[in-house]
């Protein structure tokens, strides 16, 4: 009369089956579909019964569980409800009773946490409370505890009934060994083996239970971590807000002291002028703003569009004078004129607008960098994987991506103007590496890279690798316009563990003819975060000076280091321009990856003290800020494409007629931007280790040259801490295009270009070029 054998069941899982219900004295014990789930135990006439009617429900939270005899047991709730159930057989009615006591327990278990934790989760409590940040995965972790901690009590509950029929199976054992040869043996052995049985189904019960708890706790376990992990940045995010804010605090209260001070002094200077009439009112129109020493450094509104109007004899000589200035900006007078045939830009080969996308090959960095920490970059052999498919000398030449700027600096009128658009120029070379996380290829030794755009652009570039150890390349651009640039760097990096630190060394010239103004500069430090985990992202950090060694002017610009918990713009640039006597007479201001702007520094007066440091404030009153330079739109499809500029893309282009030693002829490199990544991996090692042995041959033939008092002066050379000189007498090379003196203007010992590249190009002549490749 029963359905077939239900497996043992396991706690939480839904039991059902068919018992026999007592009904009344007429019909006796009647067949029935009970459904045991989440602490109910209900019954059906059949099995189609259970969509749309239920005979009767009993909670078992409350409920009493009594057995009567092999196969009868009662379930009542106190009188209200009692079931009188008959189960098929002992085994049968013994798989209930597991199942209703586990049900029993977890439900007035559930009761129990419900009744104690019910204001946990009140309108007013902050994990009911919509918004919060982290309230969802709070409600997710207390759920899955709840759930574990179920799962423990199930556990609890097994444990209990192995303990009960253990101990009735061991009673049974003894009276079996006290029981003499009769008739009754075979019932006992029955009798024990039905408690064997009956042990059995529990201990597998207990077994589906741990079984349950493992997956669940396997399947949290990661999630858990996750969660920790997340609570502890968050955390140490939480330590440095109230760090940054506490310093925050005490800036604002420096200011404000500073500020009230300033407007103290303003208003007794307003009020000591009579007869000014009308530019008297406009002091009271006009505001000051403190150039601060920490970022913000420098805020600028426009001023009262009247002030140029003003006949004043006591203003007519410096407005006159600043007009003239301001309005030669204003109108662009550097324009290039397109019926001149000198500045008629006619490009003589269509340049290339794309290159084969970038393949999708994964690698794991932590496994090549883990052993490389506090190595320089230069030393650590890495795949092409993280480069890009151009070299150092080319990335040095994507500075001329903005070189309209020393064009229109070539055509200024006053120093000043020159000076805004050489520092823009200075900025604008750092637009290109917002989005280029990729490694350029090191150069080899020997190794260049020209650039002719002089029919295009007006200027030819010339780079070449001048020492190995530290890399150092020499630069020379020179521009039918009137300017010319020089550079020498060298790079020195440094991998922190989390970040990767690149120190740009040397200084930048810039010429211009008219006027004969020579300008020198220096670049910022660059910093690629998150090396190890998470998205590579590049900042650039740092100060520096643009100086005019002819007329003694000076640019000192900022670049302001991200801060996540900052309120300022990101990637911020601020600068101020000021002639050999102090004064300023522009203040620049910007980012460093989409534009910069100037303004006309109208009057600048010294605040009071800044707070206890003892540092005074300089408030500068400006005139509304005009662009001087805007970024590039980068080409469609720059994503697949290295993020390349529209210059970067033409620059491995191949050409004919360069030297043999030029970037564009490297084959791992060219393998590279093919997307045959394997093989130039392969050819990038051959390549290195050729290198090498052509050094250590150089360096054989420079030991067995040397006299003994010469090997002497060696020694003492290597000891020498300047990189440049420690370079020089390692790599033993002697630099083709370039020639080692001393800079005139700097001291520096520098490579500088001694001329005979463009000729050598004319003629086709390269026999005295080495074979690097």
């Amino acid at each position: 009369m029963s359905e077939p054998k239900s497996p043992a069941p396991s706690p939480g899982d839904t039991y059902k089956g068919w018992v026999f219900k007592w009904t009344n004295y007429i019909k006796g014990y009647q067949r029935r579909w009970f459904v045991l789930s989440n602490g109910l135990l209900s019954y059906y006439r059949t099995q189609a019964e259970m969509g749309h009617t239920c005979r009767g429900t009993i909670n078992l939270a409350t409920a009493t569980i009594t057995v009567d005899d092999a196969c009868n047991f009662v379930i009542s709730n106190g009188g209200a409800q009692t079931y009188h159930l008959k189960a098929s057989c002992e085994v049968e009615r013994q798989r209930w009773i597991t199942a209703l006591e586990l049900a029993k327990a977890k439900a007035a278990r559930m009761q129990t946490e419900s009744d104690d934790s019910g204001d946990d989760f009140s309108p007013t409590s902050p994990r009911a409370a919509p918004g919060r940040g982290g309230g969802s995965q709070n409600i997710e972790v207390q759920s899955a505890l709840r759930t574990l901690g179920s799962k423990v009590e199930d556990l609890s509950t097994c444990n209990d009934l192995i303990s009960k029929h253990g101990t009735a199976l061991q009673r049974s054992l003894s009276e079996l060994d006290n029981l003499r040869l009769t008739g009754e043996a075979g019932d006992k052995i029955r009798q024990v083996t039905e408690r064997a049985t009956l042990f059995r189904i529990t201990s597998n019960a207990m077994i589906n239970a741990c079984r349950d708890f493992l997956s669940l706790a396997q399947a949290h376990s990661k999630r858990w971590q996750k969660a920790l992990q997340a609570e502890r940045e968050q955390r140490v995010r939480l330590e440095e807000t109230l760090e940054q804010l506490a310093k925050q605090h005490n800036n604002l209260e420096r200011a404000f002291r500073g500020a009230a001070q300033v407007n103290a002094t303003a208003d007794s200077k307003s009020a000591a002028r009579p007869g000014k009439g009308e530019a008297s009112d406009e002091d009271d129109d006009n505001e000051f703003f403190d150039a601060m020493e920490e970022a913000p450094e420098f805020i600028t509104v426009p001023a009262d569009p009247q002030f140029h109007k003003r006949s004043s004899s006591s203003v007519s000589g410096f407005n006159s004078e600043m007009c003239s200035d301001d309005q030669s900006l204003n109108e662009e007078p550097f324009a290039l004129n397109p019926e001149s045939p000198s500045q008629e830009l006619v490009p003589l080969k269509k340049r290339r607008k794309r290159i084969p996308d970038k393949p999708n090959y994964s690698l794991n960095l932590w496994s090549i960098m883990k052993n490389c920490i506090g190595k320089e970059l230069s030393k650590i052999p890495m795949p092409v994987n993280f480069n890009e498919p151009i070299s150092m000398l080319q990335r040095l030449s994507e500075d001329l991506e903005y070189h309209e700027l020393l064009d229109k600096a070539s055509k200024c009128q006053s120093t000043l103007e020159q000076m805004c658009y050489v520092a823009a120029f200075s900025v604008s070379s750092y637009s290109t590496t917002v989005h280029r996380t990729g490694k350029p290829f090191n150069p080899l030794l020997g190794e260049t890279y020209e650039l002719d755009r002089r029919r295009e652009s007006g200027y030819r570039s010339l780079c070449e690798q001048v020492s190995h150890h530290p890399p150092a390349a020499a630069h020379h651009v020179i521009s039918n316009r009137g300017w010319t640039l020089r550079q020498e760097i060298t790079v020195a990096s440094k991998f922190r563990g989390k970040y990767l630190s690149i120190m740009p060394l040397g200084t930048i010239h810039a010429i211009f003819e008219k006027g004969n103004n020579h300008y020198t500069w220096k670049k910022v430090t660059t910093t690629v975060h998150n090396i190890i985990v998470g998205k590579l992202w590049i900042d650039q950090s740092g100060e520096i000076d643009v100086v005019n060694h002819t007329t003694g002017d000076r640019c000192h610009l900022k670049f302001a280091p991200y801060s996540y918990f900052s309120r300022d713009v990101a990637r911020k640039v601020t600068g101020v321009v000021m002639d050999k006597n102090g004064k300023a007479h522009y203040v620049l201001s910007g980012t460093w990856d989409e534009k910069m702007e100037f303004s006309r520094v109208m009057q600048s007066s010294r605040g009071g003290e800044n707070g206890g440091d003892g540092k005074q404030k300089t408030v500068y009153q400006t005139l509304k800020a005009r662009e001087v330079w805007r970024k590039n739109p980068l080409p469609e499809g720059a994503e697949t494409m290295y993020y390349f500029t529209a210059l970067a893309l033409t620059l491995n282009e191949p050409e004919e007629g360069v030297a043999p030693t030029d970037s564009r002829l490297r084959p791992d490199q060219r393998l590279m931007e093919d997307g045959r990544w394997d093989e130039a991996n392969a050819e990038k090692q051959r390549l290195e280790e050729k290198q090498r042995s052509v050094r250590r041959e150089r360096e054989r033939e420079a030991a067995s040259q040397r006299t003994p008092s010469q090997s002497e002066e060696a020694v003492d050379e290597d000891s020498l801490t300047d990189p440049s000189l420690k370079s020089t007498t390692h790599d033993n090379y002697q630099a083709l295009w370039f020639e080692r003196c001393e800079d005139r203007i700097t001291g520096e010992l520098v490579h500088i270009y001694k001329g005979g590249y463009w000729e050598t190009k004319d003629r086709g002549y390269w026999e005295g070029c080495p074979h690097i490749f």
